[in-house]
């Protein structure tokens, strides 16, 4: 593809593709292909003049693969093509774009060329709008904004004051317009972010067996399995078997709901426990972006306390604002400046910045690929005490490597392997993609061996090889709940496995036949992580987990934890923070598998992370990426700058409007100036509401480095 390079400075380049403009549909695909390369960092299309802002990684190599990247693009390139989300953004953008600039300027040309009794007929033509809005809360029983709204435009109209109540009109309208753009642009950010990332799915081969296959791949009428803590990745029909599904993000209902054949399945819900096979309805991508909308609309209803006491103030403050008018009227005769007071109202302002904050804020957290499911969670996060994180795959490192296997009774050490990554790999969890992924470097083909997998929560594993009932999990399941045992013999040398390494027992038939140790690292951003968390307030940094006391107590240690519990089920989790709910704290639970999901549940804020379990994504308010753990700092700092930019609105709107009704009583403020101060007020505190939370990191390289050596920000987000 030809291209132009315009300008470039350090590691940001601007260049100029063929011809004078794009398509839409061109610069999504420019703007998603550039995206998706490794080393670039952050890509925006300008389809209007054909340019590309392109910020890449600081070294001279990624520059020329960058050149050779755009020199070898194409717009019709499928595979650039499929990069597209089903929704950008880009039209959405562009439709608001021209209706405020026919609004803007079809002001400024109907004073410039329309006479004067054709705009006085106009504004009483546009009034009937107004008006009508406003004669409906009456009939309703409510005194709200509408009804001060018409009554300005009323009062002005009745004054003679024609240019007033068009400016009104006019700013109610431009109002209007930047709220919805930005509801709507907030909420379909916050959608792509939350899409269903599910890459591959276990499809029914022509001789019955499960194959890993790209979802892409899959068509209308293709039969995939699915199992407990999956995710059901498209719209289908059961066809085999029975599971119960947990449908939340679609329904909203929390109870799961049997499926059995016959019955239609949503893609984005998940298998609480069950194995089905779906004949698959629709295809990847097909109406899954309206279902997100729909879901996230109905989120909106999970509005935090402030909002709520916000809205209610701003609806309570209505009758006294009129009432002042009237009392202002009789006190002084005077009806300018009754009409100064009217012009005035607290509950505009109010109403249109507080959601835009909030939704603004979720948009935010989904660039640092932080999904927030409404704003009562931001607000609990902000007014959290107590941390509380699952160990594995959440403070350790999110891919855990098999470091040795110890095999029992003669067992073979490859087949061993083979039989465990065959029943673990249904299960996404680190520790079962661990067992995988050392069976994938062996060179170790492991097909479908088994018969139903039955997975045992926090426990382990159980199915059928041969006739022969196959466990894996934990010490507790595979000894006490399954009593298989072990040869006297080679008890002495189970026992002195290294305890630093979590073990997985496997055994058939009731005897032990391996255990594979798996060493789990420590994340090397986690120490910092609980440390920049004391120093944002939060007071106890807990740790639960089901490993042995000992590599608990070392991991606690190694990490600053205030608090740790060792071999704890999932009942003990949400117990614990129970008890912390007991004692008047708020707290946040991090976590990534199935048995973290009652915690989850029970706590203010559920974070999970995003490539754990299904299930427990779907009962967390909150996901984060599994690439670092930062965010959980980057949440806390959202969340706390978030509940002071709301404070701070609030006390500005009632201090600025009081100061204006004050003026226009005193009769310094005619009531059109009043209008417009309160009206561009509230615009400017909207378009406020918009911006960035964390701006720091839209700053140039260096002093983004400054404020992180400084603790401002995250320093793992400065890779170059």
């Amino acid at each position: 593809m030809k291209y132009v390079i315009r300008h470039e400075s350090a590691h940001t380049m601007r260049i100029h593709m063929g011809g004078y403009r794009m398509s839409m549909d061109q610069a999504d695909i420019l703007e998603y292909y550039l995206k998706d390369l490794a080393f670039v960092q952050d890509a925006k299309v300008y389809d209007e003049t054909g340019d590309a802002l392109i910020t890449y990684k600081k070294t001279e190599k990624y520059r020329g693969q960058l050149l050779e990247a755009l020199c070898t693009f194409s717009y019709r390139d499928p595979a650039a093509i499929a990069l597209v989300p089903e929704e950008t953004g880009r039209a959405l953008s562009h439709q608001y774009q021209e209706k405020l600039a026919v609004t803007i300027a079809g002001r400024y040309l109907r004073k410039l060329f329309l006479p004067l009794p054709v705009q006085i007929a106009w504004t009483a033509v546009k009034s009937v709008k107004f008006i009508a809005r406003g004669i409906r809360c009456l009939l309703h029983g409510r005194l709200q904004v509408p009804v001060l709204d018409a009554s300005a435009i009323v009062a002005s109209m009745l004054m003679g004051d024609f240019d007033t109540a068009s400016s009104v009109m006019w700013l109610l309208d431009i109002g209007d317009l930047l709220e919805e753009w930005t509801h709507k642009k907030s909420i379909g950010d916050l959608a792509r972010s939350m899409s269903l990332k599910v890459d591959k799915v276990w499809m029914k081969a022509a001789d019955g067996q499960d194959v890993l296959v790209p979802v892409s791949d899959v068509q209308v009428g293709d039969r995939i399995s699915v199992r407990t803590s999956n995710v059901i990745p498209l719209d289908g029909i059961v066809a085999e078997g029975e599971m119960s599904v947990n449908q939340a993000s679609m329904t909203g209902e929390s109870v799961p709901v049997v499926k059995a054949k016959g019955g239609y399945v949503y893609a984005g819900t998940v298998v609480e426990e069950g194995e089905c096979v779906i004949e698959v309805t629709k295809k990847a991508g097909t109406g899954k972006y309206d279902q997100i909308v729909h879901m996230i609309e109905e989120l909106e209803k999970l509005k935090s306390n402030t909002e709520a006491k916000a809205f209610h103030l701003a609806d309570s403050l209505v009758p006294y604002s009129l009432g002042l008018t009237v009392l202002v009227y009789l006190l002084t005769g005077d009806v300018t400046r009754a009409m100064a007071s009217l012009m005035v109202d607290f509950s505009c302002a109010l109403k249109l910045s507080m959601p835009l904050s909030v939704l603004s804020a979720i948009r935010e957290a989904g660039v640092y690929d932080i999904s927030v499911k409404g704003g009562k969670f931001l607000e609990a996060a902000a007014q959290a005490d107590t941390i509380v994180f699952d160990k594995t795959g959440t403070l350790t490192h999110a891919t855990p490597t098999v470091v040795h296997i110890e095999t029992f009774d003669d067992a073979d050490e490859n087949e061993a392997l083979k039989i465990a990554a065959c029943l673990e790999e249904h299960f996404p969890h680190s520790i079962a993609n661990a067992v995988v992924e050392e069976a994938k470097k062996r060179g170790i083909r492991h097909e479908e061996m088994h018969t139903e997998v039955k997975y045992v929560v926090a426990h382990g594993i159980a199915s059928e090889i041969g006739g022969k009932r196959a466990v894996i999990g934990s010490y507790h399941f595979v000894f006490e709940d399954e009593k298989c045992a072990v040869d006297p013999s080679e008890e002495a040398r189970m026992n002195a496995l290294p305890p630093q390494y979590s073990h997985l027992y496997l055994a058939i038939e009731g005897r032990l036949k391996a255990v594979i140790c798996i060493f789990d690292p420590l994340r090397k951003e986690a120490a910092d992580v609980v440390n920049a968390l004391h120093s944002l307030g939060i007071s106890k940094v807990c740790m639960m987990t089901g490993d042995n006391e000992k590599t608990a107590e070392a991991v606690a240690a190694a990490l600053n934890i205030d608090e740790f519990h060792a071999e704890v089920l999932p009942q003990d989790k949400a117990a614990f923070i129970r008890k912390e709910h007991e004692k008047g704290r708020r707290v946040i639970m991090v976590g990534d598998g199935v048995n973290d999901t009652p915690a989850l549940s029970e706590a203010d804020v559920g974070v999970a992370i995003s490539d754990g379990a299904a299930i427990a994504r779907e009962v967390a308010d909150i996901t984060i990426s599994a690439a670092d753990l930062y965010q959980i700092v980057v949440l806390r700092r959202l969340s706390e700058k978030l509940m002071k930019r709301i404070e701070s609105n609030y006390r500005f709107i009632i201090g600025f409007n009081a100061f204006l009704i004050a003026l226009g009583i005193g009769g310094i403020l005619p009531p059109a100036t009043s209008a417009l101060l309160h009206n561009t007020s509230t615009v400017v505190t909207g378009l406020k509401s918009m911006t960035d939370l964390l701006a720091e990191t839209r700053i140039e390289d260096a002093e983004k480095r400054r404020l992180a050596a400084a603790g401002v920000i995250p320093g793992n987000h400065l890779e170059s």
